[in-house]
């Protein structure tokens, strides 16, 4: 392994480490989120077929993955669900939920940044992305699919991270928001934690072991919001708990503040 990189970071909520720097596409209620048919078979063709190879090719080589409890997801196979998953990779992350929810289609809620890349946003799209709305109007339009979607028995993969911060092994607290869908939609939830371990005769090079961990429900004797924040915090602490089984950085994250006090 090469020798460690430093970060320095401000913000754990909205600081954004990844080197690509794309320009969003405006998503308003031009923006088509449904297709006709013959534009959906060849996206399940793509998706559930010949990007799988490749996918798999990639995170086994490059990162040697290993799933722990993916048979769980087998206790909910007659229904959609959501899954949540920490953010630190810009390409394993996107291939990672599909291999582990195989054979049940698995699309993302992504920014705009993953679909405003030029030449590659139909293949994105094609791929299970689902940007997030920039107005009211595409708003309803992308409530509508996410309904879609999950009521063909397809799951949701979300990071409610946001941001991606390569190769970080905790997890950064995140908002309650983002659980609102299964809260509202009456579905599970399940959660994805890719954590970084050591291998090798020297212990020195990296792999990703990514748990499994659900299903979890709602509380539906509580609100609308308290369901939200109960949810995103049992999801959130088994995430920090799972977290606990990386034993290597590849890159150390240093708050800045911290260590100016330090200094």
């Amino acid at each position: 392994m090469k020798e460690k990189k430093i970060i320095y970071y401000e913000d754990e909520l909205n600081d954004e480490f990844s080197t690509a720097k794309i320009i969003p596409r405006v998503i308003d209620e031009k923006y088509k989120y449904e297709h006709n048919s013959l534009w959906n078979l060849a996206s399940y063709i793509l998706q559930n077929f010949i990007s799988m190879p490749i996918k798999y090719l990639y995170v086994k080589i490059k990162f040697r993955i290993k799933f722990v409890g993916k048979k769980k997801f087998k206790q909910c196979r007659n229904t959609g669900y959501f899954i949540y998953a920490n953010h630190t990779q810009p390409f394993a992350d996107t291939f990672i939920p599909s291999l582990a929810d195989y054979p049940k289609r698995n699309f993302f809620i992504v920014n705009p940044e993953n679909v405003s890349i030029k030449g590659a946003e139909t293949l994105i799209e094609m791929l299970g992305a689902i940007p997030v709305p920039g107005n009211k109007g595409a708003a309803e339009k992308f409530l509508k699919v996410i309904n879609k979607k999950i009521e063909s028995h397809s799951s949701i993969t979300i990071y409610p991270e946001a941001h991606i911060w390569p190769y970080y092994t905790k997890i950064r607290p995140f908002k309650s928001v983002s659980f609102k869908y299964p809260v509202k939609m009456e579905v599970p939830a399940f959660c994805i934690t890719n954590t970084y371990q050591s291998y090798g005769r020297k212990k020195n090079k990296v792999k990703i072991v990514s748990y499994v961990d659900g299903p979890f429900f709602t509380d539906k004797e509580l609100t609308i919001k308290e369901q939200q924040q109960k949810l995103r915090n049992e999801i959130y602490n088994c995430m920090v708990n799972r977290s606990k089984n990386s034993n290597i950085e590849v890159i150390k994250y240093l708050k800045k503040e911290d260590f100016s006090n330090e200094k």
